[in-house]
């Protein structure tokens, strides 16, 4: 009775702030910040922002540019709100993970409830070529928020080729690392792939704390608003990475690492990413409740480290020889890791799951 009572006096909340109608203190104190000021708010108010991925960095960021007033955010995202989101994924409740509910939706939901005066979309679905296509051309800065690495390069090649600045971010643990990318003026992450890592830890292993979360966010979402007032002339264009544990900060000028032959932002760009023979591949075994995720080139794994690093989370069991790591990821589901790369995900037959899973536990 009471659990009823809580939904219904949410989803009247959710009603009465659509219904609003606007304040004109609303963004009074960030309008009174002079880089800002009123000229930046209405430029705000024309921004377009999508953000790739509504977990930690994004549902953050997120609540962050709805709150400052940011025309239109899109998110995208293909998981749903589980109980151990809620530790650091703020716009999530209790009741979003007991109903299981598309992280998308949650958040879209949330948002406009905050904020009426910005339209919110939220798309339930994996960021590919067809989905950055479908919405990518219609925004101004994309953020990243994204758990793999193959999703930053797609997005990497994507933004160069239109010419839209993206803001990465990355955070495990205690550590986090972000920059912005602008096309023609600064390194592209594919300039970057020496300095930034591409695999390894994730937060299902390694764990994380929320401030590493929101430090990241709050380093994003600076550079966001100085792009999209026009601030420009106060971006960073540095690398910055810390780890809040240890007590270590560094802030890297990188403009030496832009190469003009990289194929991504050089004279002669290709963007190799956006070809379909440089994406991941994935095939729904026949008969067998399994789906193969195959890297777009071999990719040598160390099986020992994988191993290593797998029985460390103590509710997994883990197998291993000199071919193959087994990893029992919960009841259901089962990853064999091979020394190429590839991905055998045992339990079930949906490709979005399995991408899911390999991200999540391997990285």
């Amino acid at each position: 009775m009471l659990h009823n009572l809580v939904e219904t006096q949410l989803n009247e909340e959710q009603r009465t702030h659509s219904a609003l109608p606007a304040h004109p203190d609303r963004y009074s104190r960030q309008e009174r910040f002079t880089p800002i000021g009123v000229e930046g708010q209405q430029r705000l108010k024309q921004s377009r922002v999508l953000i790739i991925g509504a977990g930690a960095l994004g549902s953050a960021t997120a609540e962050m540019l709805v709150r400052a007033g940011v025309g239109r955010v899109t998110i995208v995202d293909r998981d749903y709100v589980e109980w151990s989101n809620l530790q650091r994924q703020q716009l999530y409740t209790e009741f979003d993970a007991r109903d299981r509910l598309p992280k998308a939706i949650a958040a879209e939901q949330r948002l406009k409830a905050i904020n009426s005066e910005v339209e919110v979309i939220g798309i339930v679905g994996d960021v590919t070529l067809y989905e950055l296509n479908e919405w990518g051309a219609e925004h101004d800065l994309f953020m990243d928020a994204t758990d793999n690495f193959e999703t930053r390069m797609l997005l990497n090649d994507y933004a160069l080729k239109h010419g839209v600045p993206w803001i990465y971010g990355a955070c495990v643990g205690s550590y986090g690392m972000t920059m912005m990318i602008e096309p023609e003026v600064t390194p592209c992450l594919r300039c970057l792939m020496e300095s930034v890592p591409v695999g390894g830890a994730t937060c299902d292993t390694a764990g994380i704390i929320p401030p590493a979360v929101q430090m990241v966010v709050a380093y994003q979402t600076a550079e966001a608003l100085k792009w999209l007032t026009g601030n420009h002339d106060a971006l960073r264009r540095k690398l910055v990475s810390f780890d809040l544990w240890t007590n270590q900060y560094t802030s890297i000028d990188v403009r030496s690492a832009k190469r003009e032959d990289c194929p991504s932002c050089g004279t002669n760009a290709t963007y190799p990413q956006l070809e379909g023979m440089n994406q991941r591949r994935t095939e729904v075994l026949c008969g067998r409740d399994t789906v193969q995720i195959r890297p777009a080139q071999p990719v040598p794994m160390d099986l020992a480290a994988l191993a290593e690093r797998m029985q460390a989370v103590h509710d997994m069991a883990v197998h291993s020889n000199a071919y193959l790591v087994s990893i029992q990821a919960d009841e259901q589901h089962r990853l064999v890791v091979f020394k190429d790369g590839r991905v055998l995900v045992h339990g079930t037959k949906e490709p979005v799951v399995a991408r899911t899973l390999v991200d999540r536990y391997i990285g």
